[in-house]
C-alpha cells in the first residue's frame, strides 16, 4: 500500500477515541492542574524569597507556604488521575484495535492471506498493537496538556511585561513543535524500517520452530540459526540508529531550553535596567520558564520515539484498509440447496490460468468425483464452491443462484469443506470438534467420529474426548488430523459435503470405513470428492477428470 503522511496515521488514529471523548477531556484537565500545581512550587518559592527581602508579593509568607504545601500533595493526585485516564483509555481502544483487525482478517481470509507472511501478522497483532499504547497514552493528551500550558504560562509571564510574554510563547512553540518536526523528518523511515524488520524476523522465528525437526535432520541447524544472528544484529543497528537519533534530539531540545531560558533572563534584566520591571519582574518570570518546560519537552522527546509507533500505526491501518478479495453477502433471501453446478467457469492466479471455461453439474443427493494430475484445478474448483474466490468469467451457482448474490451465512450453512490439511487448535478434541456445530451433544460427536472411523481411537485416549490435542494437533499422526477434519465435515451436517483428498494420509482400512460413511450419505447428501486415487473414486456415482483446466 502507498504510504501515509505522519499527520494522516494520527488523525485516523484519534479519530477512534471518539466514545471515549469525555475521559480523555477529564486527563486533560487533570494533566493541566497537575503541571500549573508543579510550576507555581517554584513561582510560591520565588513570591516567598520576595518576602523574606522585604519586597512585595501577592502573598503573606505564611500564605505561601500552605500553598506550596497544598501544591505539592494535589500534584500527586492530580498525576494519578491523568495517568489511570489515559491508560484506561490506551487499553480500552487497543481491544477495540485488536477486535477491528480480526474483524479484518476474517473478511480477507483465506484469498489475501493464502500467501501472507503468518510471523509478520502476528507481529502486527501482537507488537505493532501494542505500540499504540505510546500514542493513546502519551501522545494525544500530552499534546492538548502542552498546549494548554504554553497559553496560560505565556499570559502569566506577559503579565509582568509583555516582551517576556512573547520570548516564553516562542520558546514553547520552538521547543514544543518545531523541534518534535525537525526531529521527525531527521529519523523519518527508521521507524518503519524497525517494525518491517521486526516482523519479518518473527515470521523467520516462526518458520523456524515450525521446521525445527526437517533442519535437525539435514544439518541445517548451524546454517540457520547464523541467518538467525545476522537477521537479529540487523534489527539491532536500526534500533541502534533510532536511540542515537533521539539522543542527539533530547539534547538539541536541552540546549534550546537553556538558550531561551538565558534569552529571557537577558531580556528581563534589561527591562529591570530600563525601569520597566521590578526586581519581582526578573525573579518570577525566570523562575516560571524554568519550571514550566516539562509538558512541552515530553512533545520533543516524542519526535523520534513517535517514528516506532506511527510506522506500527501505519502497519495497522494496512490492514483495516485493505479491500477484500471477496466481498461478504447479506440481506438475500434465504437459498435452500438443491444441487450446484459451474457455468462456463473461468479462474487464474494473476497470470496463470487454472480453469478455463468449465461446465459442471452436481445434482442433489449424488457422489460427484473429480480426479485429475496436481495442478489441473481441482482444489481450486472447490474453493470456487466455498466462495473463497469468485470466479473471473461464467458463474457458479446453487440451486440456479449465483454464489454471489447468496447470504454468505448462508452459503456456509450449506457447504462442509474438508482441507488437504486440517488445521487444529490447542485445545480438547471434542472442543475442535464444536468448531463445526458449538451446541453438539456427547452422542453427536460419537455419530460424526464413528462416520469418520476415528471413535475406536478416541477411546484408548486417557481422557477420550477431552484429550488435548497439542498445539497445531502435534501429538497426533496425520491420517488421525484428517479423520477429525472429516468428523468435523460430518458433525456440521451441511447438504453439500466438498471433500478434498480425504484419504490421502489414511491406510487401506481405514479408507475403506471412510468410503463407506459417503457412501451411507448417498441420497441425503450431495458429496464432490476430489482425489487421486482409483479406490477413492469408486465410490462415486459419476467421475470427472480435470485436464488443463476443463473437466470431462
Amino acid at each position: 500500500m502507498k504510504k501515509r503522511e505522519n499527520w494522516t496515521i494520527m488523525a485516523r488514529l484519534i479519530r477512534l477515541v471518539g466514545p471515549l471523548l469525555p475521559l480523555m477531556l477529564l486527563a486533560i484537565l487533570l494533566g493541566v492542574a497537575g503541571f500549573l500545581c508543579s510550576t507555581f512550587l517554584s513561582i510560591f518559592g520565588g513570591w516567598a524569597a520576595l518576602q523574606a527581602v522585604g519586597l512585595n508579593a501577592p502573598f503573606a509568607l505564611g500564605t505561601l507556604f500552605v500553598l506550596a504545601a497544598a501544591a505539592a500533595l494535589l500534584r500527586g493526585f492530580l498525576r494519578y488521575g491523568e495517568q489511570a485516564c489515559n491508560h484506561y483509555i490506551a487499553f480500552r481502544l487497543l481491544a477495540l484495535i485488536r477486535d477491528r483487525v480480526f474483524r479484518a482478517l476474517r473478511r480477507l481470509c483465506p484469498a489475501k492471506l493464502e500467501c501472507r507472511d503468518k510471523g509478520n501478522l502476528i507481529s502486527v497483532i501482537t507488537s505493532d498493537i501494542e505500540l499504540l499504547e505510546v500514542f493513546y497514552a502519551h501522545t494525544i493528551s500530552p499534546a492538548a496538556i502542552a498546549l494548554c500550558m504554553s497559553v496560560i504560562m505565556s499570559l502569566f509571564i506577559g503579565s509582568y511585561h509583555p516582551l517576556l510574554g512573547l520570548v516564553a510563547a516562542t520558546a514553547y512553540l520552538v521547543v514544543g513543535g518545531v523541534l518534535p518536526v525537525l526531529i521527525s523528518r531527521r529519523s523519518s523511515g527508521a521507524g518503519a524500517a524497525f517494525r518491517s524488520r521486526s516482523g519479518e524476523l518473527g515470521g523467520f522465528v516462526l518458520d523456524t520452530l515450525r521446521g525445527m525437526g526437517e533442519l535437525l535432520q539435514y544439518g541445517r541447524g548451524e546454517a540457520r540459526l547464523a541467518e538467525l544472528d545476522r537477521r537479529t544484529d540487523e534489527l539491532s543497528r536500526t534500533e541502534e540508529g533510532m536511540k542515537r537519533q533521539a539522543a542527539r534530539g533530547s539534547a538539541l531540545t536541552g540546549a534550546v531550553i537553556l538558550l531561551f531560558d538565558l534569552a529571557l533572563l537577558s531580556a528581563a534584566v534589561g527591562l529591570y535596567w530600563a525601569g520597566q520591571v521590578d526586581f519581582g519582574g526578573v525573579l518570577i518570570p525566570f523562575l516560571a520558564l524554568l519550571s514550566s518546560f516539562g509538558p512541552v519537552v515530553a512533545l520533543a522527546n516524542l519526535g523520534s520515539t513517535l517514528q516506532n509507533t506511527l510506522a506500527a500505526g501505519d502497519r495497522v491501518l494496512d490492514i483495516l484498509d485493505e479491500p477484500p478479495q471477496v466481498e461478504e453477502v447479506s440481506g438475500c433471501p434465504p437459498v435452500a440447496f438443491d444441487g450446484a453446478s459451474c457455468e462456463d467457469v473461468s479462474f487464474s492466479y494473476g497470470d496463470e490460468a487454472i480453469l478455463e471455461h468449465l461446465d459442471l453439474c452436481i445434482p442433489a443427493g449424488k457422489v460427484l468425483g473429480i480426479s485429475g494430475r496436481s495442478g489441473s484445478g481441482k482444489s481450486t474448483l472447490l474453493r470456487l464452491l466455498m466462495r473463497f474466490w469468485d470466479v473471473q468469467g461464467g458463474a457458479v451457482r446453487i440451486s440456479g443462484t449465483d454464489l454471489r448474490q447468496i447470504d454468505t451465512a448462508n452459503l456456509r450453512r450449506m457447504e462442509g469443506f474438508v482441507t488437504q490439511e486440517t488445521h487444529l487448535f490447542h485445545d480438547s478434541i471434542a472442543a475442535n470438534l464444536k468448531i463445526a456445530k458449538p451446541d453438539a451433544t456427547r452422542e453427536e460427536l460419537v455419530e460424526a467420529c464413528k462416520k469418520a472411523s476415528l471413535h475406536d481411537f478416541i477411546e484408548t485416549l486417557p481422557q477420550g474426548y477431552d484429550t488435548p490435542v497439542g498445539e497445531l494437533g502435534d501429538t497426533l499422526s496425520g491420517g488421525e488430523r484428517q479423520r477429525l477434519g472429516l468428523a468435523r465435515a460430518f458433525l456440521h451436517g451441511a447438504p453439500l459435503l466438498l471433500l478434498d483428498e480425504p484419504t490421502s494420509n489414511l491406510d487401506s482400512l481405514n479408507e475403506a470405513v471412510i468410503l463407506r460413511a459417503i457412501r451411507q450419505e448417498r441420497g441425503g447428501r450431495t458429496v464432490v470428492l476430489v482425489s487421486h486415487r482409483a479406490s477413492t473414486m469408486a465410490v462415486a456415482d459419476e467421475v470427472y477428470s480435470a485436464e488443463r483446466g476443463r473437466a470431462s
